[in-house]
């Protein structure tokens, strides 16, 4: 069996970039080693989504982290997934929540948060997080140590 049978965007040379929410766009591959707890961290610092109330763009860096169980998020078709966002009206506490909830759907983690850094718009950025642990396990004890103390120590906020 080839390492990268089923997946569709991975070293395609005729990548679509859908400007239109669509789940469908991600995939996964096997986990290698499941029975080892650690993190998988994404970044994508040129998020965007629209308003949904005025239409205006709004700007983020979402942070994905993730413990994997038997299956992982290709990381071009979690690309292609953001960028699908380009035209989706929705609130920033509600993007960071629809990504979370697709990812489990999708792979079912141990683990997994998400967190949005959204650059100021009326003079006031908003950052939501959410996480997740599997009920039933140690996971969903850290989801809920990592909620109570996500923010403890916020970043200086001088660049937005």
């Amino acid at each position: 069996m080839r390492e990268n049978e089923g997946l569709t965007k991975l070293g395609s040379q005729g990548t679509e970039y859908k400007t239109e929410y669509d789940p469908s766009l991600l995939e996964t591959f096997d986990n290698k080693h499941p029975d080892n707890d650690y993190f998988v961290k994404f970044n994508c610092p040129e998020f965007t989504s629209l308003c949904p109330i005025t239409g205006q763009p709004d700007f983020a860096t979402i942070t994905i982290s993730y413990v994997p169980q038997q299956k992982m998020v290709e990381s071009k078709s979690l690309k292609l997934y953001l960028f699908s966002f380009r035209n989706h009206g929705d609130f920033h506490e509600d993007c960071v929540n629809i990504i979370m909830k697709d990812l489990i759907k999708l792979m079912d983690p141990k683990y997994i948060e998400v967190w949005g850094k959204f650059l100021p718009r009326g003079g006031i950025s908003i950052d939501p997080y959410c996480n997740y642990g599997k009920p039933g396990t140690k996971w969903e004890d850290v989801a809920w140590e990592r909620m109570t103390k996500h923010d403890m120590f916020p970043e200086k906020v001088d660049n937005r």
